[in-house]
């Protein structure tokens, strides 16, 4: 056994302990309070027999107040993370049926297949120096996507009213009978990142080839966003096959460059669809993100009702040049390293918060999903009133949950560095940009004031005059100065976290919900015949949707895509995925569109 694991043990050990005199104190309390209570009611008989409406009342107080005290039992799965049940349409129930139908047969699945390779044969890849619109050849190539979707997707054209949205970022409005309800919004986005060249033979089959072969989709995009935008033009254009009419407007809007942060599209459609729609216009909003996973007991499906925030930090320092034969003792690339070092010795804490979105995942898992392990779900269930038990479980999640810190705090990442122009030549400027992923309790302006103090004391150090997002935190006026540490928003970017949607006894909750329980339900998927739960997810990165906060307050990140039906994830080589799953996504937005046209659930 090494120290580190020596020194783990002895932790948990100390941890048991600790619990263990919390249950000893635990129980001495109950038997005192009993001692209290039956004292009360043995001094008391004669006047309670005499007066039976003050033994109603005072039975009726000991019951709600007291006896949980005695026993102390866990709250049922019910009151930690409520569930609703499976939704189906009832009115639009023949429709669905069809379409079930349709989707099970061989031929409707490898057109579909077509559909999604289609599309990733159009390498429609958003690059981070690309020109607005209209200034730059290399959005030319969504021109070639919108000519697929029009020969692919004929109905959706001559039935749905499109708009272009700076110019190539586009909007579908499906005009329901009911105008007094309102519509549903589905989002996507048609853009894809760009393939490191020197890795395109590492790939299986080619990065833009679409190809099936026979159990998976190979390509760029099959896994973000391609199956949002093909899985939703699909549903739509197979329920206007079959005849259906909405009486529920539904809105399709898909941006350009979603992979850069939607500056050119995502925002160009919010505009649209202010100046269209108005503020708080949409019933619902379902846009890419969270997805669902299949164990060997439960389905858990983890729809996103948060996202951190966004903060790209650009660390610049200037010091004086010369020759390199004569250097100070620090060159501006050297400071900079102190900065980073500093930086990195000091990482945020994560640190689970009982009312965060994290947390809740956690009490949903421990309510709900026999496969957690007992330590786990007694510390998960436990903290939910001991500081102790709260503080095992960081420490437990810490070392074997690799996701907890991007989850349950703040993150920082040294991205970009620049400095020096040759090697005889002392550098005069050197930078680095650091991304922070900012945790739904904490704010840019939390993270700003956080920065300053734990850089502060290496410009000191350094001697350098530091200018900390525009105002003077270290001078060396008077005395000779290293040089300046400025630090500021690298690009004018920052972003809060977004609002929490509503959860709950929300009604477009209740409605996303029930539609994942129903659908998951309802697949013949083999493995798919067990009990699913829904537990609230949050994006670490962000979506479009950072975008859409004025469109709705109803907003929910999330794919239906099976975490096991993608082959290597996105953003890499190898992105792939699982045919089948693919059609899971169609049924979703199928149900989706039905369920919204016609329940009470939704405005």
């Amino acid at each position: 056994m090494g120290v580190e694991e020596a020194r783990t043990g002895e932790a948990y050990r100390r941890f048991d302990i600790a619990l263990a005199e919390e249950d000893r104190r635990s129980t001495q309390r109950k038997k005192i309070i009993f001692a209290a209570v039956f004292s009360a009611f043995w001094f008391s008989a004669r006047y309670i027999f005499e007066h039976p409406n003050f033994l109603k009342s005072t039975f009726n107080k000991a019951s709600k107040e007291l006896l949980p005290l005695l026993w102390n039992n866990e709250a049922p799965s019910s009151a930690i993370c409520p569930q609703t049940t499976a939704l189906a349409p009832v009115k639009n129930s023949g429709y669905l049926g069809t379409l079930e139908a349709e989707y099970a047969t061989e031929e409707f699945r490898l057109q579909a297949y077509e559909s999604l390779g289609g599309a990733i044969r159009v390498p429609t890849i958003a690059y981070d120096d690309l020109a607005p619109p209209g200034q730059d050849e290399r959005w030319e190539i969504f021109e070639d996507l919108h000519a697929y979707l029009e020969q692919r997707f004929p109905l959706v054209h001559q039935n749905l009213n499109k708009t272009h949205v700076n110019k190539f970022a586009l909007v579908y409005h499906w005009q329901g009978s009911d105008d007094s309800l309102k519509p549903t919004l589905l989002t996507a986005h048609q853009d894809v990142v760009p393939v490191e060249p020197l890795t395109v033979d590492e790939w299986h089959h080619p990065p833009f080839s679409g190809y099936y072969d026979g159990e998976y989709i190979w390509g760029r995009g099959s896994c973000d966003d391609k199956p949002g935008l093909i899985g939703t033009f699909t549903a739509v254009e197979e329920l206007l096959r079959i005849g259906f009419k909405p009486t529920r407007s539904v809105v399709l809007a898909y941006g350009i460059d979603e992979e850069r942060g939607g500056i050119s599209g995502a925002t160009a459609i919010r505009d649209y669809l202010l100046a269209t729609y108005g503020e708080n216009a949409f019933s619902i909003l379902v846009d890419e993100g969270g997805g669902y996973r299949v164990t060997d007991d439960v389905i858990m499906s983890t729809p996103g009702v948060a996202e951190k925030g966004k903060f790209d930090v650009r660390f610049e320092i200037s010091a004086p040049g010369g020759h390199s034969s004569v250097p100070p003792e620090h060159t501006s690339i050297g400071m900079l390293a102190h900065v980073i070092k500093q930086l990195e010795d000091n990482p945020h804490v994560a640190h689970l918060n009982r009312s965060g979105i994290y947390y809740n995942l956690l009490q949903c898992q421990a309510a709900h999903d026999p496969g957690l392990s007992p330590r786990l779900r007694e510390l998960i269930q436990r903290s939910l009133k001991s500081h102790l038990a709260l503080s095992a479980l960081e420490a437990e999640l810490a070392k074997s949950d690799r996701l907890f810190g991007a989850l349950a705090g703040t993150t920082q990442a040294a991205d970009v560095i620049r400095g020096g122009v040759k090697t005889n030549a002392l550098p005069e400027h050197a930078e680095v940009i650091v991304n922070h992923r900012i945790d739904i309790h904490s704010s840019v302006g939390a993270l700003k004031k956080r920065i300053t103090a734990v850089v502060q004391p290496v410009a000191a150090r350094l001697g350098l005059d530091l200018d900390a997002f525009g105002e003077t935190v270290v001078s060396n006026a008077g005395q000779e100065s290293a040089g300046q540490l400025k630090i500021s928003d690298a690009f004018g970017t920052a972003l809060e976290p977004a609002p929490i949607t509503p959860m709950g006894d929300s009604g477009p909750f209740k409605l996303l919900s029930g539609t994942i329980i129903g659908v998951l339900g309802a697949s013949n998927r083999t493995g798919y015949d067990k009990k699913t739960f829904i537990a609230p997810g949050m994006s670490t990165g962000n979506t479009d949707t950072k975008h859409y906060w004025k469109l709705t307050k109803h907003i929910f990140r999330y794919g239906h895509i099976n975490s096991a039906d993608s082959f290597n994830g996105a953003h890499t080589v190898n992105e792939a995925l699982r045919a089948e799953g693919f059609i899971e996504a169609i049924r979703f937005f199928t149900w989706i569109i039905l369920n919204a046209d016609e329940s009470p659930l939704l405005e």
